[in-house]
């Protein structure tokens, strides 16, 4: 879990304490040897950590977004990960591009090593909503935890949970 609050944009939230401990449980699931990529934002670079060097893509980063503090701020992203954009927010199509291109990426760099990616529930759902045609999109970046280890097929296409002992 990020430590968070109104005043802080969540792009510069780091984890609590309790969410370190919980990136400690990933070096568990993590592959040796992976190429580690996450987004520009603390959070998710923290989260990789405790596995090695990990490098960042902006392409990675969260749904830009305005009304990040509402009082429908679940339903309002419940809303958008379905596919309905929202004004003032980056469109889906938009996501789609940048987070794929960055997946393209690195799977060129990462050859035949894995390849570990630290995002976002928005933004990773909308991509996968249109790589692996998840059914349910709201339904699946509602049940996403903190943190969350997915293991993505696209050769099959197919998304899914990994075991982490907590």
């Amino acid at each position: 879990m990020p430590a968070h609050g109104p005043g802080v944009p969540a792009a510069d939230w780091d984890l609590t304490e309790q969410g370190r401990r919980a990136a400690e449980s990933l070096r568990g699931v993590i592959p040796a040897g992976a190429l580690l990529v996450s987004s520009t934002e603390p959070k998710a670079r923290q989260t990789l950590e405790p596995a090695g060097d990990v490098l960042t893509d902006e392409r990675f980063n969260e749904v830009r977004l305005d009304g990040a503090y509402s009082d429908d701020f679940r339903a309002a992203r419940r809303e958008y990960v379905c596919g309905s954009d929202r004004a003032g927010w980056e469109t889906r199509a938009a996501v789609m591009d940048r987070f794929d291109s960055g997946v393209r990426y690195w799977q060129a760099l990462a050859g035949a090593r894995p390849l570990v990616i630290a995002s976002h529930g928005m933004a990773m759902t909308v991509w996968l909503s249109g790589t692996v045609s998840i059914a349910d999109a709201g339904g699946f970046w509602a049940g996403l935890s903190f943190p969350d280890v997915l293991e993505v097929d696209l050769d099959i296409p197919r998304v899914r949970r990994a075991e982490l002992r907590r």
